[in-house]
């Protein structure tokens, strides 16, 4: 699986938009219809269930509009925090933003730590949290306003979903800039991003589940990438399906050559991984003094002993 930084995945977002004309707030459709379906389905919420959406002024932000209203629509029953003037959303966030406006949403605007405080209540009333704060583009620590946001959703210990990426987290390396958000779900757009499966990062992201915001993929094999993480389905197209009347002998025999004083783990884990891979017959020749030790290690694997020199 591909695994992208944050300069490449906005590289693909770029060339989808302005190469082929697909509008950003398309891709932001996408991304918080996808986003909002995930949460339904990861936490099953209750009718009526409060979720406290707590956006930034930026496009994650606008993600965190599209959820809001999908989230409506479900029967749920959202507040959302914009911690911005509103005079400062732009864009396809300010598309969204007015959208849900229009339907009557419970939203607030909190420009700065004195307005949070007077509405900080709301995250003990709340069931869930949506993290729509900071996106993929950080790349300076998380200092005064918003790391004490942050803080404050920490400290509730309420389930919380990540929009593309924690809060407060480096997309690239998985470091935390200062302080970030640990969240329970992230769902992430596109592809995703290194910082999300390597420590300190892969322990804040909770369960990762990618949206396919319908990137085509003529454009995110045209954007060079030397990052992927070996998950099983890359192995899907190796395996074969057996017959139902095969039998040992038509999987050949593999022979294993192995093994030295205080090494025999390895030759054990060879014949393991050959017998799992699906080899018929497997046959582990190692020095004649760790034969004994090889017959306790291994029951499907046969073993032979050999001379201790040559």
């Amino acid at each position: 699986m591909r695994l992208v930084k944050a300069s490449e995945m906005q590289e693909m977002d770029r060339r989808t938009i302005h190469d082929l004309g697909i509008p950003g707030v398309v891709l932001m459709e996408n991304a918080g219809r996808g986003a909002a379906h995930t949460f339904l389905n990861h936490f099953g919420p209750k009718n009526g269930s409060r979720v406290l959406i707590v956006c930034g002024r930026g496009n994650n932000g606008g993600d965190g509009y599209v959820v809001a209203r999908y989230l409506h629509e479900a029967g749920l029953k959202p507040t959302i925090m914009v911690l911005s003037q509103k005079e400062k959303i732009a864009g396809d966030a300010l598309i969204n933003l007015n959208i849900i406006h229009g339907m009557g949403l419970d939203i607030h605007y909190l420009p700065d730590e004195q307005a949070w405080e007077q509405h900080r209540s709301t995250l003990a009333h709340a069931n869930y949290i949506v993290d729509a704060i900071l996106g993929t583009g950080l790349n300076s620590p998380v200092r005064g306003y918003y790391a004490r946001v942050i803080k404050d959703i920490n400290e509730t210990g309420k389930p919380v979903m990540a929009i593309d990426i924690p809060s407060g987290l480096h997309s690239d390396s998985g470091a935390v800039m200062g302080v970030a958000i640990k969240a329970s779900l992230t769902v992430t757009f596109g592809l995703p991003k290194i910082g999300q499966v390597v420590f300190p990062g892969k322990d804040l992201v909770g369960r990762l589940v990618r949206i396919d915001i319908c990137i085509p993929e003529a454009v995110a094999q045209s954007v060079p990438g030397q990052y992927r993480l070996t998950v099983p389905e890359d192995f899907k197209d190796l395996l074969v399906e057996d017959k139902e009347d095969i039998h040992k002998g038509h999987r050949g025999h593999l022979l294993i050559l192995a093994g030295s004083p205080g090494k025999t783990g390895a030759a054990t884990l060879a014949a393991l991984g050959a017998v799992r891979a699906g080899a018929g017959l497997v046959t582990v020749v190692v020095p004649e003094s760790l034969n004994p030790i090889l017959e306790e290690k291994l029951t499907e694997a046969m073993t032979a002993p050999a001379p201790e020199t040559s």
